[in-house]
């Protein structure tokens, strides 16, 4: 017979031999028996039917059959059934994937209602745990816990941050039998990770728009949660499920002192990275030249002239102009403006009279704004990177990108805040614009490039305004 036991993020597994058991399992001296990590818990058990060996399973706390019947009916759209249906096959493991204003929570319920096991829901932001605490509750008739911002309630369906699961699976990794993992881009970060790989839960859900990740950390999530199981891109549901859209790219052209400026202080960077033979391009290119310019006085100031180039180029006046035109286009619509840096945000907040959210925004003032927003009191805020993912805007019908990074992610994440379908302020329906301000002849052309390489770009409408004559063919961080 096998015994099984849950203890700080392991499994115990006394009576087992180390042959029988999956990889990860090592003889632990202090107990007398092999110990595992949790995750690996429906492997155990697959193992010890296989071999007919009895199992005493004193490991798992949690209920076979938790009540989650939906307490209001509601028809899914048939992407959703099919994500349900590819999940349910792939084990009830793996990853969906679809656009931002999809229903990407309403396939976690279908989830949820068809596993019947008590869930542990975990979100990367506070806002979005209150989203989840709230939709879960509407959704079954069963108390929700909550860990994080200063809660600690645990319920067989609890909503937890990404930090204090990690906190804390070590701990309850024994009382819930699906873990759903909202952005789950977030996960393959080791910290994460782990508190995954503390959890016994055998079912396992991951959804995200943009799965995709810089340092190709994706594929490290796939043995703890399972492979992408259903996926649909923007551009098979716009339209029809999303609100139809349009991108538009503009150019403004540096003033002459400005693009003198820019072109020293550029130069006096790639005059660096030159010099000490950086390859900027792929991954650990930028960490490189961080160390290089660590390490001398030259170093440190071909740093602060890349930060000199960026300032120029995000926070021309001609932008500023180029955005006052655009809001006055658009007048009535409400709209985000998104930059990448907090002195950007807060230059145009004041400059144009606008209310701005950062992470330095208290969240009952974040609240505020967002809910006089939503109700059309204040139709325009300006943000720099907070409102990429995860909060739900489903009046917002343009958005206007100052500055950002080469991220594909970030730049689909900032078209998803627009497209949740509705109706504009005259009761038609909602046709959605992104407006890209990139200053001409600068290193955001080339990020421009970069992040704009997504179907979501490629297929769409999109309007471009006329290339420069000359671009420098310069490598941008």
């Amino acid at each position: 017979m096998w015994t099984l036991r849950f203890q700080g993020g392991t499994l115990t597994t006394e009576g087992a031999r180390i042959d029988d058991l999956p990889p990860g399992f090592v003889f632990d001296d202090r107990v007398g028996h092999p110990r595992g990590p949790a995750w690996r818990y429906p492997e155990v058990v697959r193992a010890a039917r296989r071999l007919g060996v009895p199992l005493l399973d004193q490991a798992r706390a949690w209920p076979l059959d938790l009540d989650l019947s939906p307490l209001t009916a509601r028809e899914p759209r048939a992407y959703q059934s099919e994500a349900l249906a590819a999940w349910r096959a792939a084990g009830r493991r793996g990853t969906v994937v679809l656009p931002t204003g999809a229903g990407k929570t309403f396939v976690a319920e279908l989830c949820m209602a068809d596993t019947r096991r008590p869930t542990l829901v975990v979100a990367p932001t506070l806002d979005l745990v209150g989203q989840w605490y709230s939709r879960l509750q509407a959704a079954f008739d069963q108390p929700v816990g909550m860990l994080g911002g200063g809660h600690h309630e645990v319920e067989p369906v609890t909503v937890s941050t990404y930090d204090s699961a990690w906190l804390h699976l070590a701990r309850y990794g024994d009382r819930f039998g699906l873990l759903i993992f909202d952005e789950v881009h977030h996960l393959p970060a080791p910290a994460y990770l782990s508190a995954a790989q503390a959890s016994l839960a055998p079912f396992r859900l991951g959804l995200t728009a943009t799965l995709e990740r810089q340092d190709g950390r994706e594929e490290a999530m796939a043995e703890v949660l399972g492979p992408v199981v259903y996926r649909k891109e923007i551009t098979e549901l716009s339209g029809e499920f999303l609100a139809p859209y349009e991108t538009v790219r503009l150019e403004v052209q540096l003033a002459q002192a400005e693009r003198v400026a820019y072109d020293t202080a550029r130069k006096a960077f790639t005059d660096f990275v030159a010099q000490e033979g950086l390859r900027l391009g792929g991954s650990g290119g930028w960490q490189s030249f961080l160390r290089a310019a660590s390490r001398s006085r030259a170093g440190r100031a071909a740093f602060q002239a890349y930060q000199d180039s960026r300032r120029i180029a995000h926070g021309s006046p001609r932008k500023l102009d180029l955005l006052q035109t655009l809001l006055d286009q658009e007048r009535g619509r409400r709209t985000i403006i998104f930059t990448h840096d907090n002195a950007t945000a807060y230059r145009i907040s004041r400059e144009l009279l606008l209310p701005c959210i950062s992470h330095q925004t208290d969240i009952k003032e974040r609240r505020a704004i967002l809910d006089a927003f939503q109700a059309g009191t204040l139709p325009t805020l300006v943000t720099s990177r907070v409102l990429n993912e995860g909060v739900d805007l489903p009046s917002a019908e343009v958005a206007i990108v100052m500055s950002g990074t080469g991220t594909v992610r970030e730049h689909v994440q900032r078209l998803g805040r627009i497209l949740r379908p509705g109706t504009d302020a005259q009761g038609g329906a909602k046709q959605a614009v992104l407006y890209e301000i990139v200053a001409a002849g600068t290193a955001e052309e080339r990020t421009s490039a970069r992040r704009r390489q997504h179907s979501a770009y490629q297929d769409s409408a999109v309007s471009e305004s006329a290339p420069p004559e000359s671009a420098p063919a310069e490598e941008p961080c």
